[in-house]
C-alpha cells in the first residue's frame, strides 16, 4: 500500500515502551500490538488469528510474541510464525522526534449490519430509551445501539447491575404504557433480567428484553456462558425468539415490539454474538409500525353492558374501584363518578389515579390503606371496578354486588365468581356506561361522607405526627413534610416494606403519578425505577416531561442497588431519594412478632447513607430530628441532580 494512502496517528512517546516489551495501543476503531523488539518498533493487529486473544497482553520469549491465550508465537516485528505460513497483519511504523507513529489505512465506510437493521426497527417503534450492560457476547448489538444513540434516536444507560436495568424498564412500561429495552450478556448478564422482567411481567408493563448469546458455531453443547434462554425466560417473556443467520430480522423487531406493546408485557431477543455483526450488502428496509398496531378501543358485548347498567340503576351507595388497569383510562372513569356522584377508591398500585384532593376521591383501600377507603366500601350497596385485579392485599369485598370491568379475560372473575364481568376498554365502558346512565338519578351523593371520612382520619394523622419514642423520626410526619415540599405532580417510585405501608397511609396524592413493584412486591425496586422514571420525563411527551422524580425506600431495599446512584450521578439524573433508615429490615421484624417468632437476622450493618452518596458524586443529607425534614427535603429537591436525604426513623411508628 502506497505511503499516500496511509494515515499517520501517533501511538506512543519515544520512552514509552521499553525494549522487549509489547503493549496494545488503539487508533480510532483499530487495536494494535506495539512492539520494541532489538532497538526497533513494530505494529501488529492485535488479535491472534487463531482464537483472536490480545497480542498486546502477551511477552517476547526468545525472540518471539507469544499469544497470551493459547502460545502461539510470532515475530514481534514482522509478524511471520516461525516455520508456518501464518502470522498477523503488519503496519508501517516511523520513528519521529516527538514519538512512534502507525500508518494506517483511512477507515472503510460503515456497511449495515443485522444488528443496525433491528435497532432501527425498534426505534422506528418507539423503544428509545435503552437500559444496560456492554459485554462481549453483546458488541454487535452495542455497536448497533450506539449508531442509532449517534443519530439521537435513541438513549443509553449503562447501568451497574442489569436487574437494575430491567426494572427501570418495568418502571417506564409502567409509567408510560410504552416499552423500554433492557440489554445484557449472555449466561449471567440474561439471568440478572429476570427479577425485573418478572416484575414487568406480573404487572402487564410493556418491555423489550436484548440479550446476547454465545456464537452459533458452540450453541448447544455447552460453552462458556451459555444458558438455555429460551427456557430460562420462560413464562416471564410472553414472547422470546432467537435471531439466527436466516431469520426474517425486522419482522423479528417487529413482532418484538408489537407484542410487548399489545400484550402488555416481555418481549425478548436473542442475539448469538456473530449474528447482529453480519454485514448486508442490500439490506431491506426497517420496520415500523405503521400498519401494524389496531385500535385497542373494545366496546363491551351489549348483554353484559346492560347488565352493569341495571345493577347500577337499582343501587342507591354505588363505589367504584380502580386498579392500575385503569390508569391511562382515569378522565372516562372519573367523569362516570362525578355523574353517580360515588366516591372512586384506589388499589395501592393505583393510588393517585385519582387526587386526594377530589371530593369523591377516597384514599387507598386495603393493606396499605386508610380507614376512609374501607369505610366507604363497607356503607356501599355495590361496586364498580375498573382494571383491578382482586389481590388479597387490596381485600376488595365480595359480599357487595360486583361488576368487573377489564380489557384481559382471564382476569375477569379471576379469584371468585363476579356477578356481572365486562370485558371491555376501561375509557369505552364508562363512557357507555356514562350514556346509559344518563337520565339516573337515584344514586345518594356521598360527597359529604367523604369529606367527614377525611376530616377524621386527617385528624388521626395529626395525632400521629406527634408521636415520638425516642428511636427515630415516625412516618407520619415524615410524609406530611414529603407531600408540602415535593411538586404536586411528582413521579414518586416506592419500594416495599413498612416504608410502603407508610407512604400509602400518609402521603395525599394529587397529580402525582405513583409506582410501585406491585404484584412481585420486589425489594429494591424504587431506586432502579426512578431512573426509569427519569428517563421518561427527558423525552417530549407532555405527560412526563420536565416533571420532578422522588423514589423512596427502606435501608433494607436502597442496599439492593445502591450502586446505581453512580449511574444516576453519570447520567446527570434529577432524582431525590428519601431513604428510611431504621437499622432493619422492619416490615419482616413486624411479621416475626405477629406468628409469635423470635425476631431473628433482621437487624442490619448500614453505613452512613448520606456520605455514600457524596462519595458518589450526589447530595447527601442526612436528618435526625424531625424539624429538620423540610429543610432537607426543599434542599434536595433544589439540587440539579441526584441526591439522598436519609432519614433515621422509628421501625416501629408507621
Amino acid at each position: 500500500m502506497a505511503d499516500i494512502d496511509l494515515i499517520w496517528h501517533k501511538v506512543l512517546s519515544k520512552d514509552e515502551l521499553p525494549e522487549g516489551r509489547v503493549t496494545s495501543v488503539t487508533c480510532k476503531k483499530k487495536t494494535l500490538c506495539m512492539s520494541h523488539h532489538e532497538g526497533q518498533y513494530g505494529a501488529l493487529d492485535n488479535k491472534c488469528p487463531h482464537q483472536g486473544g490480545p497480542l498486546g497482553e502477551g511477552s517476547i520469549e526468545n525472540g518471539l510474541l507469544r499469544c497470551p491465550w493459547h502460545g502461539w508465537d510470532y515475530h514481534p516485528l514482522t509478524g511471520k510464525a516461525p516455520g508456518f505460513d501464518d502470522g498477523v497483519e503488519t503496519f508501517p511504523v516511523e520513528i519521529r522526534d516527538d514519538g512512534i507513529y502507525v500508518g494506517l489505512p483511512p477507515e472503510e465506510t460503515h456497511i449495515g449490519t443485522v444488528g443496525d437493521l433491528m435497532m432501527k426497527t425498534m426505534t422506528n417503534w418507539g423503544v428509545n430509551q435503552v437500559f444496560g450492560m456492554v459485554g462481549h457476547s453483546n458488541l454487535g448489538v452495542a455497536d448497533a445501539l450506539r449508531i442509532q444513540e449517534k443519530a439521537g434516536r435513541l438513549s443509553y444507560y449503562g447501568i451497574r447491575h442489569e436487574g437494575a436495568a430491567a426494572f427501570a424498564c418495568s418502571s417506564y412500561g409502567k409509567l408510560t404504557g410504552r416499552p423500554a429495552a433492557c440489554l445484557a450478556i449472555a449466561g449471567p448478564g440474561a439471568t440478572n433480567l429476570l427479577t425485573g422482567l418478572w416484575d414487568a411481567n406480573v404487572d402487564r408493563a410493556p418491555a423489550l428484553a436484548l440479550t446476547g448469546q454465545v456464537e452459533t458455531q458452540v450453541l448447544g453443547p455447552g460453552a462458556f456462558q451459555e444458558i438455555d434462554q429460551v427456557g430460562a425466560f420462560g413464562s416471564v417473556a410472553q414472547w422470546s425468539q432467537t435471531v439466527m443467520h436466516d431469520s426474517k430480522h425486522t419482522e423479528l423487531m417487529n413482532l418484538a415490539c408489537k407484542s410487548a406493546i399489545l400484550n402488555s408485557g416481555v418481549s425478548h431477543l436473542i442475539f448469538p454474538d456473530e449474528v447482529p455483526k453480519r454485514e448486508l450488502d442490500n439490506p431491506p428496509p426497517a420496520g415500523t409500525p405503521e400498519g401494524r398496531l389496531p385500535s385497542r378501543e373494545i366496546s363491551p358485548p351489549g348483554d353484559a353492558l346492560q347488565a352493569a347498567v341495571e345493577l347500577l340503576s337499582n343501587s342507591k351507595r354505588p363505589v367504584i374501584v380502580v386498579g392500575h388497569g385503569a390508569r391511562f383510562q382515569m378522565d372516562a372513569v372519573i367523569a362516570l363518578a362525578e355523574q353517580l356522584k360515588a366516591p372512586v377508591i384506589t388499589t395501592f398500585k393505583g393510588k393517585g389515579q385519582i387526587a386526594d384532593t377530589h371530593p369523591l376521591a377516597g384514599g387507598v383501600l386495603g393493606r396499605s390503606g386508610t380507614p376512609i377507603a374501607s369505610w366507604l366500601m363497607n356503607e356501599s350497596d355495590s361496586l364498580l371496578v375498573f382494571g383491578a385485579s382482586f389481590s388479597n392485599h387490596t381485600g376488595i369485598t365480595q359480599k357487595r354486588p360486583t361488576i368487573q370491568v377489564d380489557y384481559d379475560l382471564m382476569t375477569l372473575a379471576k379469584f371468585h365468581a363476579i356477578d356481572v364481568p365486562v370485558w371491555g376498554e376501561v375509557g369505552v365502558t364508562a363512557r357507555l356506561l356514562s350514556e346509559a346512565l344518563a337520565g339516573y338519578s337515584g344514586s345518594e351523593d356521598q360527597t359529604d361522607d367523604v369529606a367527614t371520612r377525611w376530616a377524621i382520619w386527617r385528624e388521626e394523622k395529626q395525632r400521629r405526627t406527634l408521636d415520638d419514642r425516642g428511636k427515630g423520626i415516625n412516618s407520619a410526619i415524615l410524609f406530611d413534610k414529603l407531600a408540602s415540599s415535593a411538586d404536586k405532580d411528582a413521579i414518586i417510585a416506592v419500594d416495599v416494606g413498612n416504608n410502603t405501608y407508610a407512604f400509602g397511609r400518609y402521603f395525599e396524592c394529587e397529580e402525582h403519578s405513583v409506582l410501585m413493584s406491585g404484584y412481585l412486591g420486589s425489594i429494591g425496586f424504587s431506586f432502579p425505577a426512578a431512573m426509569g422514571a427519569w428517563a421518561a420525563t427527558q423525552e417530549d411527551d407532555p405527560r412526563f416531561k420536565g416533571r420532578q422524580v422522588i423514589s423512596v425506600s427502606g435501608d433494607g431495599g436502597f442496599g439492593q442497588y445502591l450502586a446505581e446512584i453512580n449511574t444516576a450521578v453519570k447520567y446527570g439524573m434529577n432524582i431525590t431519594h428519601v431513604l428510611m433508615n431504621n437499622g432493619e429490615l422492619g416490615k419482616i421484624s413486624k411479621e416475626q412478632r405477629a406468628g409469635n417468632w423470635e425476631v431473628w437476622q433482621t437487624n442490619l450493618h448500614n453505613p452512613n447513607f448520606a456520605e455514600y452518596a457524596q462519595l458518589c458524586g450526589a447530595k447527601g443529607l442526612r436528618v435526625t430530628d424531625a424539624a429538620d425534614l423540610e429543610g432537607a427535603f426543599n434542599e434536595a429537591l433544589a439540587h440539579p441532580g441526584p441526591a439522598l436525604v436519609e432519614v433515621l426513623t422509628d421501625a416501629e411508628l408507621v
